[in-house]
């Protein structure tokens, strides 16, 4: 059965240059294709398959900012502290355009210890309920996992997988619209804040459960293999 997967990994390794060109994908594929990693790859890969960038913007954004505790019910309660959004239905917050940029997997070589990072992007389109003016904003922030290969008082080895998770000083919000009413700004400052503290616990909730499990499928002697080609890739680096 190992052999089988091994022999599925590697033919996926082999097929992964043209899926990294597909067009549906901009933000994995132009970032990807000189991936010196195989790990990455491997991650990339399945984060495509799984189509992360869609589930991302699936996100019902209001609702986790409702549901947050942060402010008032209700996008407009945010600005004058009682309104309920039911009344203004209008009213939205979609995600659009998320893209994913793998950014690199680096090893501890004291220890079989890697850390994948991401870096991730995506557009807020914000219709504000009371004059139906929409307002776009452009979030990034990075995403690390760690992960490593662990013995047992056996000598087996395991995966273990550590912290996965933003990094909360990597998240910036930058408004893209221009012509902003003076009278909105007070609420777009409220929105910002209370946003930044919730997209990191949004992000990791859809991103980490597919890293854990694009990793878990590896068998862990072929695992460690891909680990020692990266090492040794990186210390002919130097």
């Amino acid at each position: 059965m190992h052999s089988v997967w091994r022999l599925l990994v590697l033919l996926g390794l082999l097929a992964l240059p043209s899926a990294l060109h597909k067009p549906q994908q901009p933000g994995l594929a132009k970032t990807h294709t000189d991936s010196k990693s195989a790990l990455a790859r491997i991650i990339a890969q399945g984060l495509m398959k799984h189509d992360t960038e869609g589930r991302i913007q699936n996100i019902h954004l209001l609702d986790s900012l409702n549901a947050s505790g942060q402010m008032a019910p209700g996008m407009v309660g945010w600005l004058i502290g009682s309104t309920s959004l039911h009344h203004h239905p209008e009213g939205s917050a979609n995600i659009t355009n998320a893209q994913l940029d793998y950014g690199g997997i680096w090893m501890s070589f004291h220890k079989e210890w890697f850390t994948a990072n991401i870096s991730l992007g995506f557009d807020i389109d914000l219709r504000l309920p009371f004059n139906n003016h929409i307002i776009k904003t452009h979030e990034r922030m990075n995403l690390s996992v760690e992960f490593w290969l662990e013995k047992d008082e056996f000598g087996r080895r395991d995966l273990v997988i550590g912290k996965c998770h933003v990094e909360p000083r990597s998240v910036h919000t930058t408004f893209l619209t221009e012509a902003i009413p003076p009278k909105v700004n007070p609420f777009l400052r409220n929105f910002r804040d209370n946003l930044e503290k919730v997209i990191p616990h949004l992000i990791e909730s859809q991103v980490c459960p597919l890293i854990d499990e694009i990793l878990r499928q590896l068998d862990v002697k072929l695992l460690k293999s891909l680990m020692e080609q990266d090492i040794a890739y990186e210390l002919n680096q130097l």
